[in-house]
């Protein structure tokens, strides 16, 4: 079934994310989930201006801050608490430490990361919940861009950036979705998600609340199809109408937030 896109103009303000997270363990090479893997929809496709250093990101800074912390790396394979699938051909990825993840408000964002001896752009997966605030638990694809491997935990500091992406959002649909309840996850957003809502049947929009393994959770929704409106942290709005209620499975968007300049 196909849908209808409308992209909203974007605001000015890269409002930062909440608190909460966790599952990964800190530390060069510990055991532990990461990684995460964007998922692919039609629609229009845009990537931000490059930017320095490896990685996904878009090279667009998102904040003014500059958060400080202590970078590290484990044993990610793709998979962890942001729910996201393996993806072993991107593994550009990170954990965020228990605060910053913000209860999986970080899960999707790109990160661009600063060390002792280069530059790398991330994207986040999965939380580490042992981490102090500020910490990166990086996988060793991403850490052997910032330090030698042997350092184990180096100082870092760190921005939000635009991921540097093509293709539309994708809704993902959690196993066992059905028209009394049902988990959405967005997939392959430029920025970080700051709310996401659904139409209901007298034309208002309900924002479904947002759990800790990056879903959204919404009861009573009916059979759909369904319009959804997505917002990022920058302002930009998304709206899907013809979305159909699936199971273990997604459906394309048909917009992309836009890219925007450097600050």
């Amino acid at each position: 079934m196909g849908c209808v896109g409308i992209l909203a103009a974007c605001g000015d303000d890269g409002s930062a994310l909440e608190d909460g997270g966790s599952d990964t363990g800190a530390g060069a090479g510990s055991a532990g989930s990461g990684a995460g893997s964007a998922g692919s929809g039609a629609g229009s496709a845009g990537s931000g201006a490059s930017g320095a250093g490896a990685g996904p990101g878009g090279g667009c800074a998102l904040e003014e801050e500059t958060h400080s912390g202590e970078g590290t790396y484990y044993a990610a394979d793709g998979s962890g608490n942001c729910s996201f699938p393996p993806s072993p051909g991107d593994l550009l990825v990170a954990a965020m430490n228990q605060t910053d993840y913000a209860g999986s408000a970080a899960c999707g964002a790109c990160i661009e990361v600063e060390g002792p001896v280069g530059t790398v752009t991330v994207r986040i997966v999965d939380r580490c919940p042992e981490c102090l605030p500020g910490d990166v638990d990086m996988s060793p694809e991403a850490f052997a861009h910032v330090a030698a491997m042997e350092s184990g935990r180096v100082p870092i500091t760190w921005r939000y950036v635009g991921c540097g992406l093509s293709g539309s959002v994708v809704y993902h649909f959690k196993d066992s979705s059905n028209p009394w309840w049902m988990q959405v996850q967005v997939r392959n957003h430029r920025y970080p998600i700051a709310e996401f809502a659904v139409r209901t049947e007298d034309g208002q929009y309900v924002a479904l609340a947002r759990e800790n393994h990056n879903y959204f959770t919404g009861e009573g929704l009916g059979e759909g199809p369904f319009t959804f409106r997505v917002t990022d942290t920058l302002g930009n709005v998304i709206e899907d109408a013809g979305i159909p209620l699936l199971d273990n499975a997604e459906a394309p968007g048909a917009a992309q937030f836009p890219a925007c300049s450097a600050m």
